[in-house]
């Protein structure tokens, strides 16, 4: 995934990037269930990756997206249109393994959209977020991360600091 432009070392970005990676790793088990026929390995996966995506796709949606809409209405409305979709496939397996034969397929597909729509997001939008966003664009983003909340615990060596500044007290 991109690492050229800098955006990655916003504390914002690196969040969402940082659930992005968990995410991609949870896609490669469920793909290695289902290869195995193990349809209730690849439900149980796909409820944790609904639970990563959960606070992640608030983060997105009433932090970042709201900023980024004016300047790239259609690309924001396509990515928040495959939230949905993606969600839908997941949420057949949010209480109880699907017994719908179609139901594996549904969700490879949809977990094929998914990553690439990582990569949209992570090679389009969150570079572009640093053109778009000013610091109070930040402090939003930081604000609804902060009722969020999400499902992976703190950054290894994470520090509080100013969500625009990737280096805690200068350092």
């Amino acid at each position: 995934m991109c690492e050229y432009c800098g955006c990655q070392d916003i504390a914002a970005i690196g969040e969402l990037t940082r659930e992005h990676d968990a995410v991609v790793a949870r896609i490669a088990e469920v793909r290695a269930f289902l290869r195995d026929n193990d349809i209730e390995g690849a439900a149980a996966t796909s409820r944790r990756i609904a639970e990563l995506l959960g606070p992640h796709t608030v983060v997105e949606e009433q932090g970042l997206f709201p900023l980024m809409a004016e300047e790239f209405p259609d690309h924001i409305e396509a990515l928040e249109r495959e939230h949905r979709q993606v969600e839908s496939v997941l949420a057949e397996a949010a209480d109880c393994t699907p017994d719908d034969p179609s139901w594996p397929a549904r969700l490879l597909a949809g977990l094929e959209m998914l990553r690439e729509h990582i990569l949209k997001e992570q090679n389009g939008v969150f570079p572009a977020t640093l053109t778009v966003l000013d610091t109070a664009g930040w402090e939003r983003v930081a604000t609804v991360r902060g009722h969020a909340g999400s499902a992976l615990g703190p950054p290894h060596g994470h520090h509080s600091h100013h969500p625009r500044d990737p280096h805690p007290l200068g350092a």
